[in-house]
């Protein structure tokens, strides 16, 4: 039960956002999305109901959309230009409020499991690379071949991205105006019984990256933020606006000290600061009374949310 007397607890979770088609998804693809954003919302949700804790929740969440080859996170993620997988994720516990991340991974499984022992089994906030891998040896983790995350599908998209990049080079107009495409990143944040919220952030990062690229998603105030004072929240979309503008910390900033609503605050962020630096993407927010915010500036953002008040929701396009 949580200190001010109210049992109310929930999560929500994302998949990516930007351009979404409804003509080019076809209804299998569609109902295929949907399946696999339930099947994490409602894993993470059974972990709250069951008196577990927020960080539980958004840890299993997140894994599970990592472990799903439809999702820019983990097994399925975008390709970098030389071809292979280069991963980031971060946590946050709004109990500390304490913070774990990690960046460049290319032979993880799950980021996320390794984002929270950093959080708990170190003294840093974000290890990188070689150096975050040899942590997660010495911490009992197995260690993937990057050919793990490939699918065809990422392999035939970068092709596309490289294609795009010599047209774009050899000055074809028309495709420079053809709007982009969807941004993968996954995220949950929860609030559980006890009142402790948390949030979660995976990702692939931008499809054809180079000289290792990091975005917002394991920034802490940019991709992912949480304190118990105010909300969680997990990004997703343009990352390096998002970091520009650290999304994610202002929209706690506006609820401390402004005293926004998480709804007020997060429209202000996304629908006028950061559209307003040309910045495209959403969030997903809970604050520390279980109000959810789903808000997204793009065509669509695949999403879920779910509450013991009994909200059970899945989403793709605005319209939903």
């Amino acid at each position: 039960m949580r200190a001010d007397g109210a049992a109310g607890f929930g999560i929500a979770i994302h998949g990516g956002a930007g351009v979404i088609d409804r003509s080019q998804m076809t209804s299998e693809r569609e109902a295929s999305y949907r399946a696999g954003l339930s099947v994490a919302l409602d894993a993470g949700y059974a972990i709250l109901e069951r008196g577990g804790s927020s960080l539980d929740a958004v840890v299993e969440a997140v894994r599970l959309l990592e472990d799903d080859p439809q999702f820019n996170a983990g097994r399925g993620s975008v390709l970098s230009h030389d071809g292979e997988a280069e991963l980031d994720a971060s946590i946050m516990d709004g109990a500390g409020p304490r913070a774990g991340a990690v960046a460049g991974l290319r032979h993880i499984k799950n980021p996320i499991t390794l984002s929270r022992l950093v959080m708990d089994k170190s003294p840093h906030v974000m290890l990188i690379g070689e150096g975050a891998e040899k942590f997660a040896t010495e911490q009992g983790f197995e260690l993937v071949p990057n050919t793990y995350f490939r699918t065809p599908y990422r392999e035939q998209e970068l092709r596309g991205a490289q294609e795009r990049e010599l047209r774009l080079a050899r000055g074809d107009k028309e495709l420079a105006s053809r709007p982009g495409t969807i941004t993968g990143t996954v995220g949950a944040v929860a609030l559980d019984q006890a009142g402790n919220v948390a949030a979660a952030t995976s990702t692939g990062g931008m499809t054809n990256k180079r000289y290792g690229r990091v975005g917002d998603s394991p920034i802490i105030g940019a991709g992912t933020y949480a304190n118990n004072a105010t909300c969680a929240v997990s990004a997703t979309g343009s990352g390096e606006f998002f970091i520009r503008a650290v999304v994610a910390h202002d929209i706690h900033a506006l609820m401390e000290y402004k005293r926004l609503s998480i709804a007020a605050a997060a429209q202000e962020v996304v629908q006028a600061k950061l559209k307003a630096a040309g910045g495209e993407g959403g969030i997903i927010a809970i604050d520390h009374q279980g109000q959810i915010a789903l808000e997204f500036n793009s065509e669509g953002m695949f999403r879920g949310a779910r509450d013991s008040r009994g909200r059970r929701e899945i989403g793709v396009y605005k319209s939903d």
